[in-house]
């Protein structure tokens, strides 16, 4: 074995071509790792088209130039087989929702009845009696808890006529393309990265192959071609790594699985965590609420909670002597679009969304967890899948332009 080795040396060291010979695993592994890292960022990036005359003469990343049916599968496929939306509205806990909207409206009704009456009539407003006006002002600050308590209750009860969930995030991720590629990217970060570092030694291995079939079969021009063909192969190999095998294998002592799902867990509280803060928050179900397509259920639900309020004596006289009594009529509905305002500014408090988030994380994580691994790859598979057959192509293109240059610079 040494001796045909020593042979094998001499062979190839008294070759004129024998630094393009031996050169040709080293420039496969570094081409490779190129190709594959720019495949990586062709994915992602650039969040926005960035070329002429789009689609034809430039490039948007993958991702994020199919936002639309990458939201819907992030939905589709995960999202909404880890909890309902009344579930979560549930788990949130409304009568905190109610009391936190009451509180933050409360210490502000003075201000606030002050402003909506102003813009109908400010003159009769200022010079309405002082005592009327404190009981205006008592009065709403008495009846906004109950009102809040009896709206929030109401929204629970019927949160699925209220807001549908897949329309709320898929438009949420088509409006905020950097944050689909901020969910893919955290998710899959890891992956990533390994597909970049593995890449290099793929390369360097199939250089190998590449430079035997070179030694067994040296004809002009087939080095370009033996360059495609394992430009291909490595970034195939590449990207199943990262989901293939779907279960784990043991072989010796050793247990093989997709690199993916091996970080079950992992992926499963950072993805829970971004979800929770970014696309299912009280803010984001709130504003959904009350400016969704189905919102006018809910200012059907706010005139409901308002009218015994704006019916009352004291509230409805000092109202009347305002605006007069036509006035009051139309002054309903301002007052029920103002509620509306009132009610969903509350909401965006970071540390209330917060507070609220932290429940649904913990039931969301616990519940992709035990996602069947099939289920669990739908969450990053996709990012490779769409125009995947792209990213192999290119592998082979700039395979194929570093055989060239290698047979036009080391075999000339």
């Amino acid at each position: 074995m040494f001796v045909w080795l020593s042979s094998l040396w001499h062979e190839i060291s008294a070759r004129p071509d024998f630094w393009g010979f031996i050169s040709i695993p080293m420039v496969a592994a570094i081409v490779t790792w190129a190709h594959v890292w720019l495949a990586i960022q062709m994915t992602l990036y650039p969040v926005e088209f960035l070329g002429w005359k789009k689609p034809w003469f430039g490039w948007q990343g993958i991702i994020p130039r199919k936002a639309t049916k990458m939201s819907n599968i992030i939905v589709d496929k995960t999202i909404l087989k880890l909890g309902t939306l009344s579930e979560v509205f549930h788990e949130m806990e409304p009568d905190k929702i109610a009391a936190h909207m009451s509180h933050a409206i409360g210490i502000r009704v003075e201000e606030f009845t002050d402003e909506i009456m102003s813009e109908r009539n400010a003159v009769l407003w200022m010079n309405l009696p002082q005592m009327v006006k404190k009981r205006v002002y008592a009065r709403i600050k008495k009846q906004v808890p109950v009102i809040m308590e009896g709206l929030v209750q109401d929204m629970g009860e019927r949160i699925d006529q209220l807001v549908d969930l897949k329309e709320m995030i898929v438009q949420r991720l088509e409006a905020d393309k950097a944050l689909m590629v901020k969910i893919f990217k955290e998710v899959g970060d890891n992956e990533f990265n390994f597909i970049i570092r593995s890449s290099f030694w793929i390369g360097l291995f199939f250089g190998v192959v590449q430079m035997t079939l070179w030694y067994f079969f040296p004809t002009h021009y087939m080095l370009p071609l033996y360059g495609a063909g394992l430009g291909c192969a490595t970034n195939w190999v590449a990207l199943n790594m990262v989901f293939r095998p779907l279960h784990p294998i043991k072989i010796g002592p050793f247990i093989i699985q997709g690199v993916f799902l091996k970080r079950q867990a992992e992926v499963s509280r950072s993805f829970s965590t971004l979800v929770t803060r970014e696309l299912i928050s009280i803010k984001q179900i709130m504003h959904q609420i009350f400016n969704g397509s189905r919102s006018r259920h809910t200012r059907y639900l706010v005139k409901k909670h308002l009218s015994p309020l704006i019916e009352s004596g004291s509230v409805k006289l000092a109202l009347q002597l305002t605006v007069g009594a036509q006035g009051f009529v139309d002054l309903k509905q301002t007052l029920t679009d103002k509620a509306v305002d009132l009610s969903i500014e509350p909401m965006s408090d970071p540390a209330f969304n917060q507070d609220r988030a932290v429940v649904i994380q913990k039931i969301f994580e616990e519940r992709m967890k035990n996602l069947s691994s099939n289920e669990f790859q739908d969450l990053l598979r996709p990012a490779f899948q769409e125009d995947e057959w792209i990213l192999i192509m290119m592998g082979a293109v700039m395979g194929f332009v570093a055989g060239w240059v290698q047979l036009s610079t080391g075999f000339a």
